[in-house]
């Protein structure tokens, strides 16, 4: 199937379809890969250990942490 047509098919969709098939079409050119994710979280883990050791940042025990998320969820 030309690209065109797929064109003129796709005009002809609800707006509602359009907006899915669009939606489907953009997470499908901005998904990152598997390799890419870990790399982003492995750098964002050495950023945060980094402010730790030079004292930027204090660290916050886990469960303060849950006890505030679960304050906020209530």
């Amino acid at each position: 199937m030309k690209l065109k047509q797929i064109e003129d098919d796709v005009l002809h969709l609800s707006e509602e379809e359009r907006a899915e098939l669009a939606q489907k079409l953009l997470l499908s050119l901005d998904s990152p890969s598997e390799g890419e994710i870990a790399e982003d979280w492995l750098v964002e883990a050495q950023h945060r250990a980094r402010e730790l050791d030079e004292g930027i940042v204090q660290p916050v025990p886990a469960d303060e942490v849950r006890r505030k998320a679960r304050a906020l969820l209530r």
